[in-house]
């Protein structure tokens, strides 16, 4: 009987190869984590520490030099981290040589409401606890709604986006009608902003009559000054 060496060789080339890859991927599940790596990829101010963050991805783990790396479950430890409130989105991963990597999006928030107790309002019209680690610099909201803010977070959004009207701006109270009025930082005039619509266009026109006032000195003048029409600012004096 002829013997096929070609097949021969290609079985024991195969199980050599599929012996390899099981002794490697072995052998890599059984190896100890070497570090942790904590990357933040928003542009916010840290609201929750690494340590934190730490915390969470190693749980009840002396250091994370303890854990092997096949005792992992990557899906449970971003499970974990998106329970914090300051977390808006996570990604945890292993590299090949050891590294348990988290990258991590913090809530970005963009007004702080005065109920019992304050919390803050993210970018995504939702509420969000108020951090030990910092105090984020955003308008103060008042008045009558503390359950909805759907009409007033575009308008949160644009004073963020808008660098004068973010200096300018340090109070939006909502009225129970759905109107709005703005306190600036440096003037103790009212500005009646009403809906929140035509967000722009209103801008536009403060920033065109404060540059009027500033010039001739007149701002302080004004104790009200009314953007609720489009094409003309309506101001009055104390």
């Amino acid at each position: 009987m002829k013997v096929n060496w070609g097949l021969i060789k290609f079985v024991v080339v195969s199980g050599l190869v599929v012996f390899l890859f099981s002794f490697s991927k072995s052998r890599n599940e059984n190896r100890k984590l070497t570090e942790i790596k904590i990357e933040f990829i928003d542009e916010n101010d840290p609201f929750i520490t690494v340590n934190t963050v730490n915390k969470l991805l190693i749980q009840n783990k002396d250091s994370v030099t303890s854990i092997d790396k096949e005792t992992l479950v990557l899906k449970e430890m971003e499970d974990r981290l998106l329970k914090n409130p300051m977390i808006r989105d996570a990604e945890v991963f292993v590299t090949v040589d050891g590294v348990l990597g988290a990258k991590i999006e913090q809530r970005e928030p963009i007004g702080r409401v005065a109920a019992s107790p304050h919390f803050y309002l993210d970018s995504d019209g939702k509420k969000m606890p108020l951090s030990s680690v910092y105090a984020a610099r955003v308008p103060l909201i008042t008045g009558t709604s503390v359950s909805d803010f759907s009409e007033v977070t575009p308008l949160l959004l644009k004073i963020k986006e808008d660098p004068f009207m973010k200096s300018s701006v340090v109070g939006v109270h909502v009225h129970s009608n759905g109107t709005v009025d703005l306190r600036l930082r440096k003037h103790d005039c009212k500005v009646l902003f009403g809906k929140p619509t035509a967000i722009e266009k209103k801008f536009q026109n403060f920033k065109a009559f404060y540059k009027k006032t500033k010039q001739d000195s007149t701002l302080s003048n004004y104790g009200l000054v009314n953007l609720q029409f489009e094409n003309q600012v309506v101001a009055t004096k104390k």
